[in-house]
């Protein structure tokens, strides 16, 4: 079964829904799924050299019990998916778009879900800025990419206006949040939902598929 991932890189319900996901998908070890990424930002505005995450942050959601009850929020839903949220740690709030260019190319090479974790862990739990090629170098490195062809390819720009569209036609065809997965083209889902939902729905769909 093919599923299909909207998600944005800087999205902590992201990294959430993938390990709720993966926990769905063993529970089904009988059957064969193939997982693609797709880019989605939740701010095309961000410049290529980001902003402060603080300033950020207290700009879009202010700096009281709001911006802290959904820091918890976060931090003890990923507390349970073994997820160590350290947002203190986040320097930067990066633009998005070059950590789906890399995560593209991880796919021809792949290791695109091994790249997809490092990217979320850098983030997340160690604040490191993914808006940053020497970051996104590492991380390749670390799945075992080619690391001199992926600095080249960051540093000449390719597929930014590829990536870039398929990031605009997610939103124009209704995408507003993510993740968002899409199960064999026929059901889409959005929000990081309980592993018991995923497999209700993988069910399904798998009833339906011509082969089932």
């Amino acid at each position: 079964m093919q599923i299909d991932i909207v998600s944005d890189t800087v999205c902590p319900w992201c990294f959430i829904g993938k390990r709720r996901l993966e926990r769905a998908l063993a529970e089904r070890p009988d059957r064969t799924f193939s997982v693609t990424w797709r880019p989605f930002r939740l701010d095309p505005t961000v410049p290529p050299e980001g902003y402060d995450r603080k300033e950020y942050m207290k700009a879009k959601f202010g700096d009281g019990e709001r911006l802290r009850g959904m820091s918890d929020a976060l931090s003890q839903a990923g507390a349970g998916e073994g997820i160590a949220f350290d947002f203190e740690a986040q320097a930067r709030r990066p633009d998005t778009l070059d950590s789906h260019r890399l995560i593209r190319w991880a796919a021809s090479a792949g290791v695109q879900d091994a790249v997809v974790e490092k990217l979320f862990r850098a983030y997340f739990e160690e604040g490191k800025d993914i808006g940053d090629a020497a970051v996104l170098t590492g991380i390749a490195a670390d799945a075992g990419m080619d690391v001199a062809l992926v600095s080249d390819l960051l540093a000449r720009g390719a597929d930014r206006e590829l990536v870039a569209r398929e990031d605009d036609m997610a939103h124009r065809v209704g995408i507003s949040g993510v993740p968002t997965f899409i199960f064999a083209n026929k059901y889409a889902i959005s929000g990081a939902q309980d592993p018991a939902t995923l497999v209700k729905v993988i069910d399904k769909v798998t009833a339906e598929l011509p082969s089932a």
